[in-house]
Order: structure tokens, then sequence, then C-alpha cells
């Protein structure tokens, strides 16, 4: 059965996507533990498990705090959040040079793009059934782009800019890291359709 870590995720959301699927899914975070209570989950050091073996796929979301866009203005000037940035790349692009035959790692638009390179895709969840928009970077190795499966720009469009914008217009608040954070759904499933019998290729040729 393949294996697929799917790292720095707490709320389980792309690991249970797999699992549906049958794979033998495993998410990881340092800190949070699941949020939905599953027991495929491992609290600890990502890039440590990424590369103590045995995986065949691995999807990754490094924090991106010190990465964004948003965050530019913070950092002149300030060399805690530039030695904390540079920590932020260094742990993004050893994820991303894990050995694991197939690895996609998500981020906002931001600092990775020019500090690493530039993503091989930019999805958008009105790609993927969720009437939103939020830019997320995809930089994929052994991996196709993911394809869209229900593109419903259309009818985000008649929607506020409030609601379509949701995550950006989220309040602050202890949670709203959280709330940002979250694969959406329809992401989740596409990843698991679309990649996961890649990973039934790779068990047939081994």
């Amino acid at each position: 059965m393949a294996r697929v870590l799917v790292a720095c995720e707490y709320s389980g959301r792309v690991r249970q996507a797999f699992r549906d699927l049958g794979h033998d899914a495993w998410s990881c975070d340092l800190y949070e533990p699941a949020e939905d209570g599953s027991p495929w989950h491992r609290e600890g050091d990502a890039e440590r498990i990424a590369y103590e073996g045995g995986w065949d796929l691995m999807i990754c979301h490094p924090p991106c705090t010190y990465l964004t866009n948003s965050g530019e203005r913070w950092m002149k000037g300030n060399p805690e959040r530039q030695a904390a940035r540079k920590e932020a790349v260094r742990f993004a692009v050893a994820l991303m040079g894990a050995p694991i035959p197939m690895i996609a790692m998500e981020n906002p638009i931001g600092h990775l793009s020019t500090a690493y390179r530039k993503p091989d895709q930019i999805i958008q969840p009105h790609q993927f059934g969720h009437p939103e928009t939020k830019s997320t970077c995809l930089w994929l190795k052994g991996l196709p782009k993911l394809a869209p499966t229900d593109d419903v720009r259309e009818a985000m469009s008649r929607l506020s800019l409030a609601e379509r914008s949701r995550i950006h217009w989220m309040p602050p608040g202890p949670e709203r890291w959280k709330e940002r954070s979250r694969t959406y759904e329809g992401i989740a499933r596409a990843m698991a359709a679309q990649w996961g019998p890649l990973l039934n290729d790779l068990q047939e040729a081994a």
C-alpha cells in the first residue's frame, strides 16, 4: 500500500481524502494535534519525518507567516524577522529535497518565488467548487499540475467582495491563522483523485 505524508497539516482534510481512496496516508504537525482526532496523525518535526524514508508521496504546507507578501513591510530593519524568514525558506526547500518520489508544496504567493523558484502552478478555490479567491502556489516534484474539477467562477462573480474574499476579510483573532491555513475540501479531493492513481502505478512498478 502506498504511503502518503501530509506535512504541516492539523485539519486532516488532505490526509483523509487520500485515506478515503485506500491509501496509507498520515498527517503531521510540530505543535498541533489532529483537529479531527484521527489516529493517523503524528506530532513532530515534519522535516525529520519526511526524511525518515518509506514515503511515496508528500504534500506539504510549510508555515507561511514569514513568507507571504503581506508581511514584507515588517522585514526591513527587523533582524529577528529576517532570521525567521531565512529559516522558513530553509525549511521549505528542505521539504522539497526530501527523498520522496512525488512531492507537492503549497504556499501563498510570496517570498518563495524569489528565494527558491517560481511555482509550477497557481490555483484558486473557485476552480474546485468553492466560490472564493485565494491564490495558492504549488511547487511540484514528480507530479503533474492539478486539473480544475468544478470551476464556479461565474457564480462567484455574482457574490459580494466580502463573500468571495472571505479568507482575506477574516477579523483578527487567535484562530484566524487556522481558518486561513485549511486546505479547501475540493482541492484536497482533487489531489487524492488525480495524484492517487500515480501511487498505484508506482506500487505496480516496484
